[in-house]
């Protein structure tokens, strides 16, 4: 009898001792509740409404010049339609280069906001994971089976940072 308690407690022991706690985040719910990510959203649309305008701008004037070109009398030297022509060309070009660069701009601008919300929010999972002895902690749906087991830590992580 003693033998078989023995074994018993030889076979549970170890997987007592090693039992895992795991937990789920739902981050991008933490981010867009999070006032700094709301900030940072308005400072991007603003920059790219400001891009969007000087696009129009660049638009509006190779449709203006387009409008000149097509104007032009049937009688209009060949050396003057060319170089309309290449006028059109060239602001078209520049107008790509342009959407080009506000494009990286915008990017740039967006890793630069959303980097330091991102380092809070990692850090403040990582402090809820470590309070609450979680083994490791998955983004929210992800996995293919979550467990009755499994807790969700993203109430936790939102207080954490003083979100409501």
């Amino acid at each position: 009898m003693i033998k078989k308690i023995l074994v018993a407690l030889a076979i549970a022991f170890p997987s007592m001792a090693f039992a895992q706690k795991f937990a789920v985040v739902d981050a991008e719910a933490v981010m867009t509740a999070m006032p700094e990510a709301k900030a940072a959203d308005e400072k991007i649309q603003q920059s790219s409404k400001t891009y969007q305008e000087e696009f129009d701008k660049l638009n509006d004037e190779i449709n203006k010049k387009y409008a000149e070109y097509q104007a032009l009398p049937e009688d209009t030297p060949a050396s003057i339609k060319e170089r309309r022509q290449q006028e059109i060309q060239e602001l078209a070009e520049k107008a790509n280069r342009f959407q080009q660069q506000a494009g990286q701009d915008l990017e740039r601008q967006h890793m630069q906001l959303m980097q330091p919300i991102q380092e809070k929010v990692l850090n403040a999972i990582k402090s809820v994971g470590a309070e609450g002895q979680y083994s490791m902690v998955f983004p929210n749906g992800i996995s293919l089976y979550t467990g009755s087991d499994i807790v969700d830590i993203t109430d936790a992580v939102k207080a954490k940072l003083g979100i409501k």
